[in-house]
Parts: C-alpha cells; structure tokens; sequence
C-alpha cells in the first residue's frame, strides 16, 4: 500500500484479528477505559539477543562496560540492559564510518547494487515482522496491532522506496554563457550521524537511514535511551542483507553523552535530529560550534485541528480523537489544538467527551486495544503536570485526568472544554492522551490563533468548503496541512516544520536533499560546434 494512515488502527474493534499475529490476541471484555491494566500482562516469547553497541558490522560492549535499562511501560519492570555508549563510542563508530567510506566497497558501489542490498533488508524486514514488532511495543508500549499492521510494514516501504531512488539519483548539464561545459554532480556528505526520538524508533530510523544509505553516505546511529532494542534488531538484518562493515553504526546511549559526542564530532559531515525543540536547539548549536556541519531538524509541534462551521460533527469528533490520541498522544505533529466553530462547539465537545470514555486502554499485546502506557515514568509525571494546570488554569474538565490503574505508565484519555489561548495546555506541548477544545467564531480568527504558536509542524482542517479549505491551506503557516483526514503517510510526501519545529525535510525527493551536497563542474571548450 503506497500510502498509510498511521491513525487507521484507532477504530478497531476487540474482534479484529492479526492472523499469525494472533498468538499475542487475549482479548478485552469491555470497550472502555476501564480495560483491565491491572490483569496479569502478557509476557512475550521472544529472546533479546542484541543488547551492545553495533560497531563496524560487530556487536561489541561499550568501552567502559556500562549499560543501563530498558524498562517495560506497562509494569516500569526491565526488560534487558543495554551497552551505554558515551563519546569514547561515538568515536570508534564515526572512525569505522569514515573509514568505511573513504576505503570501502559502500560508496563505490553502482548505485543498483546498493539499491539491491536496501531491497534485500526490506525483504529480511517484512520477513520478522512479528519479532521486530513485538520488540517495538515491549520496549515503547504502543498497541502492538499498530506496530505489525501499520509501522513495520511503512517501514518496509520506505526502505525500498528510496532502494528505488539509489540509481536515479544525477545532477544537470548547465548552459553556460561563454565557451564552457558546466555539469553538476549530487554528491554524498560522508559519515551522516543520524538521532531518532523513543516514540516512533524504526519509523524515524528508517526516515533518516534509508535516504542517507540510499545516497551514498555511511551512518552513526544513536538510538533513544528508552527504546533501543528495535533499531539493534533491524540493524542485525541489514548486515544478513549484505551491508558491508562500517557502513551502518548504532550506538545506544544518553543524548548529554553519547548525542552530544555525535552532534559536536569534527568527522561528522552531516546530522539529522528528531525530538524536542529544546534540545534541537541544543544539537544545532553543537553543530555549529564544532564543524558547521548540516543540520536536518524535525522538532515539536502543536498542531491546530480547526473544525469549520459546515463541518459533519460525527465525523469531525472521530477524526480529531484519533488526530490526538493517536500513539498515547506521543507524536509531534498530534492535533493538539482542536478549535471548533462556535456553532457546533457544545455538540462537538459533548461527543469527543463520549468517544474518549469508550477509547480502550490497557495491555499493548492485547487485541483491540487503541491506547497503552506513557513511554516512561518521566512523561508519565509531565502529562499529570499538565492536567493538573488546566485544571488550576481553569479549563473544564470533561473526561479522563487521572492515571488508570496503579502499575505502568497509564493515563485516562483527557478532555478540556473552555480552553484559552494563554493557558499552558493550548500553548506548550504536552506530548500525551490530552485532548483540549477551544471555540471561534470566524475564519480569521481562526487562522490568527493557529498561526500565532512558535510551532509550525501541521494542521488539520475539517470542511466541507472547497474555499474555505483553500483559504486555510495557504494561511496556515505550517508544513503539512491535511484536508478532511490526518496523519497520512506516504514515503513519497516531505514531512517537517516551519518555525520552531525544525528546518529541512524528511521523506520523499525532498529528503534526498538532506544527504547530498551539490558540486559544479566547470570544463573549457575550444571551438565548439555548439554552445
């Protein structure tokens, strides 16, 4: 399937099946938020095998032997310990990079052949998809239906998306003024250090190492501290697939440690970060201050979801709750702002208040769950946070707001009503199950209060109004604006922010960008038949 809607597995219903998924399926007994998070969970039957770093095509332990724990979030119990890499790893495994790109076979491979060995891995991928799965909801606590069904099988696609880029990449021959030959090549940078976030890991791995590899470059991967066992895994394959050594390191680590060594290392040509705007900042000015080397940002968003006037309430409701709640709330470009014409807004809030008391949340392995834990006891607490301030900010509170059960990292989806523009809930990104519903009366009011955020990553606009949703497109100062649907995917259509949620972007021809440097080549010509 060429485009996927990340947000489709939302509406499942506990009768919904995975086929051979279905060993994992004990199913709910009630559609609601009560779902039992405090049954005995499901344990699964997969053994963790790779826990060190991956350096130069060897796992091997970090050079001071550390390693720290990844948890579980439905019990906050651990899973396995992992090598903590810090800057002494960063340096070996930028030192096999480079050395792997500067004397391998990677970068003087025909384009075809490397193209080949991405379609290999993606084969390998598709193949173990209920382990690599399996490992991403453990590890991350998202439904695991959504990471078979969905995220693995778009990351498959990506890969052999740009598998298909790799030989089509070529510069132009350009007409001088004057008795020259001028062409241009697209060169790769060299050792790319690429950093994914904890709430999408293979998704985002596969955004930043398909385009980098698929380009020419060599990799240093450093995986988030409270999901590295995925990105281990699918690296693993790679090799099976045939990648030669170096070409692709993953160092797991701390971001003040091992991040900061990658982002300030003096042989990396070219970085791409996904996470917080705070510390996007913070990654851009290592870069700058060390080699002012390139920076591609994905950050933080709070995305507007307007609601016109002639909208379908039922469907509007249904589409803004899954534009939220999706993945726990943990996404960058969730519908975190949902303004509602004035018209519709009781009716409006009345529903979502309905439709959050009967999401399902509990176990992740669990057949037809929508929602599981928070990632981890620290967002946990922020979320709480947040609720407690729109409560005090005086916002209503319709639903939710409390954590459900007593073990894991489980919130009730929330509903605020009567939410302003000044309070923390509308302005800063909660990154959590917290749904908070403003009023406006017009369109330019509502243009004016969606662009008026530091955040520029997307919006939703749900109309029935070709004009009106003319007029919003191209007023929204944003990067993605869906059009009666959301969170839509494709491995063909750019992705990143305006404003505070980055520079640059991911996916796409647009993506290609990102890893490729642009040389003129400038060759005289005597008495040319032409010019």
């Amino acid at each position: 399937m060429a485009a996927r809607r990340l947000s489709s597995l939302i509406s499942l219903s506990s009768s919904s099946s995975l086929g051979r998924f279905s060993r994992w399926g004990r199913r709910i007994s009630s559609f609601s938020t009560s779902a039992a998070t405090d049954e005995p969970i499901i344990n699964p039957s997969i053994q963790i095998d790779h826990t060190q770093l991956l350096i130069n095509g060897q796992f091997v332990d970090a050079a001071s032997g550390k390693t720290f724990p990844t948890l579980d979030p439905r019990t906050g119990d651990v899973i396995a310990r992992v090598a903590e890499g810090d800057a002494e790893d960063i340096n070996r495994a930028v030192a096999a990079a480079r050395k792997a790109f500067d004397e391998g076979p990677w970068p003087k491979m025909t384009a075809y052949e490397r193209s080949r060995i991405m379609l290999r891995f993606a084969d390998l991928l598709e193949k173990h998809t209920e382990e690599v799965a399996t490992l991403e909801t453990w590890d991350n606590g998202k439904p695991f239906e959504q990471s078979a069904k969905i995220e693995i099988p778009m990351v498959v696609r990506m890969f052999r998306y740009y598998a298909g880029w790799a030989d089509k990449i070529h510069g132009l021959t350009v007409p001088a003024d004057g008795q020259h030959h001028v062409q241009t090549l697209h060169e790769p940078y060299g050792v790319a250090g690429l950093i994914i976030p904890w709430n999408f890991p293979l998704l985002l791995y596969s955004w930043k190492v398909a385009p980098a590899l698929a380009c020419g470059n060599t990799v240093v991967l450093k995986t988030a501290e409270q999901t590295p066992l995925s990105a281990l895994y699918v690296s693993k394959l790679f090799h099976e697939a045939g990648l030669p050594p170096g070409v692709l390191n993953v160092v797991s680590g701390f971001g003040p440690t091992a991040g900061a060594a990658l982002s300030s290392h003096m042989d990396v040509n070219k970085l791409s970060f996904t996470g917080s705007t705070a510390t996007g900042k913070v990654v851009l000015g290592l870069a700058a201050n060390s080699n002012l080397k390139p920076v591609t940002l994905e950050l933080g968003g709070k995305s507007p979801f307007i609601v016109c006037k002639d909208a379908d309430v039922d469907k509007a409701v249904d589409l803004a709750h899954s534009a939220l709640f999706f993945n726990q709330g943990q996404c960058c470009c969730a519908g975190s702002r949902t303004l509602v014409h004035e018209s519709l807004y009781d009716e409006f809030v009345e529903k979502a208040k309905v439709r959050a008391l009967k999401r399902v949340v509990g176990d992740p392995f669990k057949t037809g769950i929508e929602q599981g834990p928070q990632i981890d006891k620290e967002q946990f607490q922020k979320i709480l946070k947040y609720i407690r301030s729109g409560i005090e900010s005086g916002a209503t509170l319709e639903s939710g707001g409390e954590q459900l059960g007593s073990k894991g990292y489980y919130i009730q989806p929330t509903v605020f009503s009567n939410v302003q523009d000044d309070m923390l809930i509308a302005k800063e990104e909660i990154f959590g199950p917290v749904q908070s519903i403003s009023k406006f009366k017009d369109l330019n009011e509502a243009i004016q209060r969606a662009n008026a955020s530091s955040y520029g990553l997307a919006a939703g606009v749900f109309t029935q109004n070709l004009e009106t949703a003319n007029t919003l497109t191209r007023a929204l100062r944003v990067g993605t604006v869906w059009i009666n649907c959301y969170d839509i995917f494709d491995a063909a259509v750019p992705f990143g922010g305006f404003k505070t949620s980055g520079q640059g972007r991911e996916k796409g021809i647009y993506g290609l960008s990102s890893y490729l440097q642009t040389k003129a080549v400038v060759t005289p010509l005597k008495n040319p038949a032409w010019l």
